[in-house]
């Protein structure tokens, strides 16, 4: 065995002269636990909830999504966009044209994103699994167009899910300047009428102003011919979603944007990985104040154990060998307590999965939320970094007590 390494170890576990130092010891062990349990549950829970929003993708977020780089639409049958249909890896191709509208029923008026979607939309998602009512999945008869307004949205214009009276929506004509004297010549309008359908998919952003439509009435209302804001895509499910973006990407070029699920909720995950980050940093400066007990219990040992170093000194260990023993004691102390930090940290981790002992509601906020318990979920990854931070940090504080104190012995 490493000598420095064994003496080290014997004076982590042995009796010291005073008891106070192994208090303190033991407060020092403690400390490191404490914050390494803090950092593993920390991040944790950041994993658990970005886990829980990849699990909410919703019938608005296709496995590949398509949209201009330029502007805000693309011409449709821009030959590169038709060389797409041929793929063989792709199993649905859909077209979709969205923009801003106003919609009205019986004086309650709305803004909302009137998005218009082929047939086969409800292929392209589960969209089935988030409609609710009596009604079809049907956009458009010979007649009239059909809506699939948000949840939410049906309870601001008080339509109810069955409503009679058709939606007034209106546009601003493009390229036209409002007319003061007759604004509604600066609009186009059009009606919608009931589905009997409504879509609920938990998220705000959609629920309460989105509004599902034929792809023909969104080109009419918004006065397009051929032109979309965006080629949605279902993959083969044998397909390698990587590889066909890289595919379509490189056929497409530059005047096009293509993106996969993460990518389409990119602000989302951006804002959690900043918090999740900001956290990180915090925590690891409240490590940072914990390894000061680390630093006052070596500094104590030291002094302890002058009568040890100078026997040793006299038994022939150099200057270096000596340094060495009480850095090594210092890091046994810090490695102990990241060590007992990961155990309790991930074992809390691992019991709030099984039994979410750690509600997200009580009393009459139970229940209202998506999940009921605090999403976690341990990536092996992050546990190895709070470990190395730990070490890292604990090995730079115990330099200044071994280089400093020894230098006075």
């Amino acid at each position: 065995m490493n000598f420095p390494f064994y003496i080290a170890r014997r004076y982590l576990f042995s009796k010291k002269s005073h008891h106070a130092i192994n208090v303190i010891s033991g407060v020092s062990v403690c400390g490191i636990a404490l914050a390494t349990l803090a950092l593993v549950c920390t991040l944790s829970v950041f994993n658990g909830f970005q886990d829980l929003v990849a699990t909410m993708f919703t019938a608005f977020d296709p496995e590949l999504k398509i949209t201009s780089a330029r502007g805000k639409v693309f011409d449709a049958d821009d030959e590169r966009i038709q060389l797409l249909r041929q793929l063989p890896e792709i199993d649905v191709f859909t077209q979709s044209l969205e923009d801003n509208a106003m919609v009205q029923y019986k004086g309650r008026q709305a803004m909302v994103v009137i998005k218009g979607v082929e047939e086969n939309f409800n292929q392209l998602t589960a969209i089935d699994s988030v409609l609710y009512g009596r009604g079809q999945w049907c956009l458009h008869d010979e007649v009239v167009d059909y809506a699939v307004p948000g949840i939410e949205l049906v309870s601001i214009l008080g339509t109810g899910i069955k409503f009679l009276d058709p939606l007034e929506v209106y546009a601003p004509k493009r390229g036209v300047k409002i007319n003061v004297a007759n604004p509604m010549n600066s609009f186009q309008s059009d009606y919608l009428h009931s589905s009997g359908l409504v879509f609920a998919v938990n998220q705000q952003q959609y629920d309460a102003s989105y509004i599902l439509t034929s792809l023909s009435f969104a080109r009419n209302l918004f006065q397009y011919d051929t032109q979309v804001s965006s080629i949605e895509l279902k993959l083969d499910p044998d397909a390698d979603i990587d590889a066909v973006k890289a595919y379509v990407k490189k056929l497409l070029g530059d005047d096009f944007l293509v993106c996969n699920r993460y990518e389409q909720q990119e602000d989302t995950f951006r804002i959690m990985e900043v918090e999740k980050l900001i956290s990180y940093l915090f925590l690891t400066f409240i490590l940072l104040i914990a390894c000061f007990n680390v630093i006052g219990s070596l500094s104590i040992l030291i002094i302890d154990k002058r009568v040890d170093v100078l026997t040793l000194c006299n038994l022939g260990a150099d200057n270096r060998m000596i340094s060495r023993i009480f850095l090594l004691e210092g890091c046994l102390i810090s490695f102990l307590g990241a060590l007992v930090g990961v155990v309790l940290g991930v074992s809390l981790c691992l019991l709030q999965q099984e039994f979410g002992f750690i509600s997200l509601g009580s009393g009459d906020t139970a229940g209202s939320f998506v999940v009921d318990a605090y999403p976690v979920s341990v990536h092996f990854m992050d546990v190895l970094l709070v470990l190395i931070t730990v070490l890292l940090v604990s090995f730079l504080s115990v330099q200044y007590p071994v280089r400093y104190l020894f230098k006075k012995l």
